[in-house]
């Protein structure tokens, strides 16, 4: 079977194709996700994202016979429609500040950590403040909303005309469930949402076929089913679920560094050091945490070499060249931190290369440590390219790290939503921790400047 994928992220959305039957990509389409900063707030620009979703499932269906559509995107994100599906206000970009002018008032009526997992974040980062604030901001525009979706059942809503929810973007830091007693949050009903809440439905649920239109303009069979889809963390984390054996990790690379722990420690989540409760794709609670890893790598490397040698590893942990936290501040285990280079004079590029994927697995193994993690730490996304984050973060943890052989586990997870049967998954190159005394000498003296 070929299921296409419609994966948006924050900074890029993309449309891969994904042969079941190996597990793999065979076709791919990417475009840059940049928010429309006019009308009333930023937003997603989400017809310019629906002429790119619909095109390459025409380009894509004409190499390859496209058998089913599966969707995931990142969090944070919620759209308001009216009856016919029409947004009745822009869909917020979650970097946007509104929010916050509203804080105190939201702060009154959003639910405790211990109810929700969810800790109080900044800007949009928790949707329910985002409702709150278009609520109060438009009130008349609000009023017209006949549903709140998720963003992944927005474009599942647009593809098939069937509204839906589902409990791993509801369940991601929102203030809006309680993954506790799988329902809807106090939170819900004090505002009055719920029943503006489509159907929860199960990320793997065939919500329909395509609407006749679209199988017209993209050439696709006017049956291939549209399913119901899931936040794209947890699609890295679904392969896993289903075919480990716990304890084990997954740390989702992207804008966002996800660590996800699976059958590990017990510990007591931080909500300050933006710790969660995440929910998976099968309604589970999952304590995870997260930085703005992805972003942090884009900024310190912007225009500047990756190249680097063994040599300049070497200098780095003989001279202990260290990144401190945070380059992007705000969230992430070290929210109120400002980043800090220490023994830099003189680097090379590859020495500074070296320095920064340091600063990034260490900053990933803290929030490893804050959830209990345990076990092998699979990563996926991005970052597993970069051997020198893998062998660092081997070492910080102290356990094997996987780093897994596709190039975003975000698609491969949300295409097994179409398939029926356990995949055993490929698991790429383990790392063992390093036996140079020099690594964990170099995460212990990071660990004491932290």
């Amino acid at each position: 079977m070929i299921v296409a994928v419609i994966d948006i992220g924050k900074t890029n959305a993309k449309v891969a194709l994904v042969d079941l039957a190996t597990l793999s990509e065979i076709g791919l389409r990417r475009f840059a996700n940049a928010p429309v900063r006019q009308a009333s707030y930023p937003h997603h620009d989400v017809e310019a994202l629906w002429t790119f979703i619909l095109n390459s499932l025409a380009d894509l269906n004409r190499e390859r016979r496209i058998d089913a559509i599966s969707i995931t995107t990142h969090g944070a994100t919620g759209a308001l429609v009216d009856g016919s599906g029409e947004l009745v206000l822009p869909v917020l970009d979650y970097e946007f500040d509104g929010p916050d002018q509203l804080a105190a008032d939201y702060d009154a009526v959003r639910p405790p950590f211990g109810e929700t997992g969810t800790p109080r974040l900044p800007i949009g980062l928790n949707l329910g403040a985002q409702f709150f604030w278009q609520q109060k901001r438009f009130p008349a525009d609000f009023a017209t909303a006949a549903a709140m979706l998720m963003y992944p059942q927005y474009w599942a809503l647009r593809l098939t005309g069937v509204a839906a929810n589902e409990v791993s973007s509801l369940g991601c830091h929102t203030d809006l469930w309680n993954p506790w007693t799988s329902d809807y949050s106090s939170l819900v009903d004090r505002m009055g949402w719920r029943r503006l809440m489509a159907p929860v439905r199960p990320a793997k649920d065939r919500l329909g076929p395509i609407l006749p239109e679209l199988a017209r303009r993209t050439r696709l069979d006017p049956q291939t089913p549209v399913f119901c889809g899931l936040h794209d963390s947890n699609a890295s984390l679904l392969p896993h679920l289903l075919s480990d054996t716990p304890p084990f990790s997954v740390v989702s690379t992207g804008t966002w560094v996800v660590s996800m722990a699976v059958g590990g420690r017990r510990v007591e989540l931080d909500p300050a050091r933006d710790t969660l409760v995440n929910v998976n794709a099968l309604g589970d609670p999952v304590p995870s945490a997260r930085f703005m890893g992805g972003r942090e790598f884009s900024l310190l490397t912007d225009g500047q070499s990756q190249e680097w040698s063994e040599d300049d590893v070497a200098a780095v942990l003989a001279r202990q060249v260290l990144l401190l936290p945070a380059t992007q501040r705000g969230s992430g285990p070290f929210p109120h931190r400002g980043a800090q280079w220490v023994n830099a004079e003189n680097l090379s590029a590859g020495q500074r290369f070296a320095t920064i994927s340091f600063y990034l697995a260490l900053t990933t193994a803290t929030c490893l440590e804050l959830i209990g993690g345990d076990g092998p730490t699979t990563v996926e996304g991005p970052f597993a390219q970069n051997p020198l984050f893998i062998r660092m973060l081997a070492a910080a943890t102290e356990r094997p790290v996987i780093a897994s052989e596709t190039s975003t586990g975000t698609s491969i997870g949300a295409a097994l939503l179409a398939s029926d049967r356990v995949i055993a998954m490929s698991k790429g190159e383990r790392t063992e921790p390093p036996t140079d005394q020099s690594w964990g000498g170099y995460a212990r003296a990071w660990r004491r400047s932290t």
